[in-house]
């Protein structure tokens, strides 16, 4: 007797919100870190009254990010083999242990910095700079090794990750230091310089990410076939508006007008930009991970 036996497979998405966020939120860590180490790493001092609320921002945010990861993987309680049954060539592995070695050099080269011993808080600046781009940019890598995957299968993907990283973590720090002179200071005094020099500085690494994007995209738009159906998802297709008006326009275009343009150049426009660009960088970890895996594999 011939039997006829009828499969309905959906695709489920292999990545989600959670992966965004823990994205988003690992980047927003790193960038902190790394605008904290200007006055006590660097030596900048304009930033030194950055340094601690970096430190214990990127601190926190690393704190969080993980139990978006654990509530991704729906087994939490096996988290530990991950530390046990290792893979070397993998950077899950590698990324492991970066979440375990970085928050624990935070929090030291903090205790250092609030102590105000400067030579032992240089020291473990510079040990976590790479720290910090190391656990933002493995994620990148996480991605680029897609191989299937047109949209994350660039050699860009872990420097578009990184950049977007600190042009994230420079618009936070806007906030959050506004946010902190406005209300937990005696003179409830805005410093507007180190605003205004700060926003400078976003609008220039804004410039950096938008090159990035758009290297990206060109090298998609004439590659092969799968690859043009990526850029194609993107710039016409279902994740249009997201990329184009949400994370491009309003993410990065205006707020790049606001910080540059000196008669649009206020503290009102300077936050103004600031929580556009924070809205934006989330956007474009999201657009990148759900607009990855949207193109079935065949």
């Amino acid at each position: 007797m011939d039997t006829q036996v009828l499969y309905n497979i959906l695709h489920q998405e292999a990545f989600g919100f959670n992966i965004a966020m823990y994205f988003y939120l690992t980047g927003l860590s790193a960038g902190s870190f790394i605008l904290s180490t200007l006055a006590y790493g660097f030596g900048m001092n304009q930033y030194k009254s950055i340094g601690r609320v970096g430190v214990v921002l990127a601190t926190l945010l690393l704190v969080i990010a993980p139990f978006f990861l654990l509530i991704h993987i729906g087994m939490p309680h096996r988290a530990w083999h991950l530390f046990v049954y290792l893979n070397m060539s993998s950077p899950i592995t590698w990324g492991s242990f970066l979440l375990v070695l970085y928050p624990i050099n935070c929090i030291i080269y903090g205790y250092f910095m609030f102590k105000e011993k400067m030579k032992q808080t240089r020291i473990f600046a510079f040990i976590g700079i790479p720290l910090a781009i190391a656990v933002h940019g493995y994620t990148g890598f996480i991605l680029a090794f897609g191989k299937a995957r047109a949209l994350w299968n660039t050699a860009l993907m872990p420097i578009l990750f990184l950049a977007s990283a600190i042009v994230s973590g420079i618009a936070l720090m806007i906030l959050v230091i506004i946010v902190k002179d406005r209300f937990f200071t005696k003179a409830k005094s805005i410093n507007r310089d180190l605003i205004l020099n700060l926003g400078k500085l976003l609008a220039w690494m804004i410039v950096f990410d938008l090159f990035l994007v758009g290297s990206d995209l060109l090298v998609l738009s004439i590659s092969h076939s799968d690859a043009q159906t990526a850029a194609h998802l993107i710039l016409v297709g279902k994740f249009s508006i997201l990329f184009l008006v949400i994370e491009n326009l309003l993410g990065k275009i205006i707020p790049f007008i606001l910080l540059v343009v000196p008669r649009f150049r206020t503290l009102t426009t300077v936050v103004i930009a600031s929580l556009l660009v924070v809205v934006g960088i989330f956007i474009m970890r999201y657009v990148v991970v759900l607009a990855g895996e949207f193109v079935p594999l065949l």
